[in-house]
């Protein structure tokens, strides 16, 4: 597993546009160069996704994290990466591709 951790500072969005981020403050208190540190128990939500099917609107809501099985963990739950496997979701529960991960403040590494 190689990536740069995802923490308060990092841009997510869904793919179409749509800002990511965390429906509550993150569970654990860790912290890195100041911002708190969300894991994959964490549920984060999506708001201003414009996507439409047909011009009918089917925003992205909410995002799913797939952690692989030799994830860095806080308090028991994996930590993510911007390259940890997840997923948009609309409403209906159908998926609507990954998001996107930028502005990372710091890298991780495990062999």
């Amino acid at each position: 597993m190689s990536g740069n951790l995802v923490n308060g500072g990092s841009a997510i969005s869904c793919p179409h546009g749509g800002r990511v981020g965390p429906a509550s403050a993150p569970s654990s208190g860790v912290r890195i160069d100041g911002h708190q540190v969300p894991s994959a128990a964490d549920v984060f939500t999506v708001s201003g996704c414009r996507h439409t099917v047909d011009g009918v609107p089917h925003p992205c809501v909410t995002v799913r994290w797939t952690p692989d099985r030799d994830s860095v963990l806080v308090d028991g739950a994996p930590v993510l990466l911007d390259s940890t496997s997840a997923l948009c979701f609309s409403a209906a529960l159908l998926p609507q591709g990954p998001p996107a991960v930028g502005a990372t403040t710091r890298g991780v590494s495990s062999r």
